[in-house]
């Protein structure tokens, strides 16, 4: 094995945020790193927009709420199943190769999905395909995110934690564009579909390609020969999981209010996008028109992602004035306000304001909830909390979809689900600071309500 010697890592006092994002770029392991997470994530937006499109804006089906939910189904579950379990195969198999394989598996994979577009298959072959190729996902970022610390110095890693997720998540926004774009210049349908699927199988191949440059021992697990064999290893990470329910529940408890807070907002969150998707897709345009309703979804998903802009920019004033837990009632209570007020007139310029909004306050209160538990959980739960957290708004969002599916009509016009929806903002918000007062004062004064001042 190749062996880069590094310099002694500068301290921390002496280096500036440039610095150290200049001294990131300048590593060649980190920008390999990054180059192969920017294409897999890159390729993941592609693919999810060939997903949602055959599913929904199809000009060959009627789309129902019930295929928003398999979709988001096909999306979601596998990251909440797999997720608790992923760091175990990751401890043993080489993080390169998962990366390498597990591209390349996907690109094989999304070459299949596009044959079984062409082909007419039964849905479920279509369906179980891309499961396969949302599953390998898990394993991929996962990887991406423990081999960072093999690429970058001690010093550097903060920033490389800042800097490679967040260019990961405008690279998937970037392929979501792609996907959209595509769209709007052929004629839609399922060959349609199914080229931009081949589009995001030859990203997946070059995201391989990128990972396969590194040096296969590079990303680790170091070997270990007294490890426990992989099924007991697997039963321990189901203990070890419940061991972290068991100490968030009996020792957690501002973690526990904060997560139920933000679990309320996520379904809640889920509710009003597949809304906005069948208003999308049936009343602000024509439902034939699925072009139409492809670019409104994506200037609806827009908005919403510009709401999650401002809520990173608005949230650190907000938290200093009103505390963690003030801001995160602020944002359930407003949501309360202005979904109805907006909401209910099912037009779409109010539409795309409540969508920015829904960015604030979505990501105002996760902003809120993973303060809270990073401060209120120990270090040694912390992992399996967050692991939980995950599962969480995972299922919360899928359940949103199972319950719009069984209320909601096609054309997305529920005054019931809407007031629904506001009614269970103001609820959460009510239950959330009444349990936070009742805290102890040591709690109120410094995990949940002092914090930032």
């Amino acid at each position: 094995m190749a062996i880069t010697r590094r310099p002694a890592p500068a301290p921390s006092s002496q280096l500036t945020g440039h610095a150290t994002l200049r001294g990131l770029i300048r590593t060649r392991d980190f920008r390999r790193l990054l180059t192969a997470r920017l294409l897999s994530q890159l390729s993941d937006g592609v693919f999810q927009v060939s997903l949602a499109s055959y599913v929904i804006f199809s000009p060959e089906r009627q789309s129902s709420p019930a295929d928003i939910a398999s979709m988001l189904a096909v999306l979601l579950l596998p990251f909440s199943v797999i997720g608790p379990f992923a760091g175990v195969l990751l401890d043993r198999w080489r993080r390169r190769q998962v990366l390498y394989l597990g591209n390349l598996a996907r690109f094989g994979l999304g070459l299949v999905t596009a044959a079984l577009l062409l082909g007419r298959a039964p849905e479920w072959l279509f369906f179980g395909a891309a499961l396969l190729v949302t599953a390998l996902n898990r394993f991929i970022l996962a990887g991406l995110s423990a081999a960072l610390p093999r690429v970058v110095e001690p010093a550097q890693l903060v920033t490389a934690n800042a800097v490679s997720p967040t260019l990961g998540t405008v690279a998937a926004a970037a392929g979501g564009g792609i996907g959209f774009l595509f769209h709007q210049v052929l004629p839609p349908g399922q060959k349609a579909d199914a080229g931009l699927v081949c589009i995001a199988a030859v990203l997946y191949l070059s995201a391989a390609l990128a990972a396969h440059r590194m040096d296969p021992e590079l990303l680790g697990p170091e070997h270990h020969p007294d490890r426990p064999d992989l099924r007991a290893a697997l039963g321990q990470a189901g203990h070890s999981l419940a061991d972290g329910v068991r100490h968030l529940v009996r020792d957690g408890r501002p973690a526990v209010h904060a997560l139920a807070a933000v679990t309320a907002a996520r379904f809640c969150y889920g509710v009003l996008i597949v809304v906005v998707l069948m208003l999308s897709r049936y009343t602000f345009n024509q439902p034939g028109d699925s072009k139409g309703g492809l670019a409104t979804l994506g200037t609806a998903l827009g908005f919403s992602a510009v709401g999650f802009f401002l809520a990173a920019v608005v949230s650190p004033w907000f938290t200093r004035r009103l505390g963690l837990t003030g801001w995160m009632v602020a944002c359930l209570a407003s949501a309360a306000v202005f979904v109805p007020a907006l909401g209910l007139l099912f037009s779409e310029g109010p539409a795309m304001v409540a969508a920015l909004l829904l960015g604030v306050v979505t990501q105002g209160t996760k902003i809120c909830a993973d303060t809270i538990v990073q401060n209120a959980v120990e270090d040694d739960y912390r992992g399996r909390v967050f692991a939980l957290y995950d599962v969480l708004f995972n299922v919360a969002f899928v359940a949103a979809a199972g319950v719009s599916a069984l209320v909601l009509p096609l054309n997305g016009r529920s005054v019931g689900l809407v007031v629904g929806v506001a009614l269970l903002y103001a609820l959460s918000a009510v239950l959330y600071g009444r349990a936070c007062r009742r805290a102890d004062p040591s709690a109120r004064r410094g995990l949940v309500f002092g914090t930032t001042r």
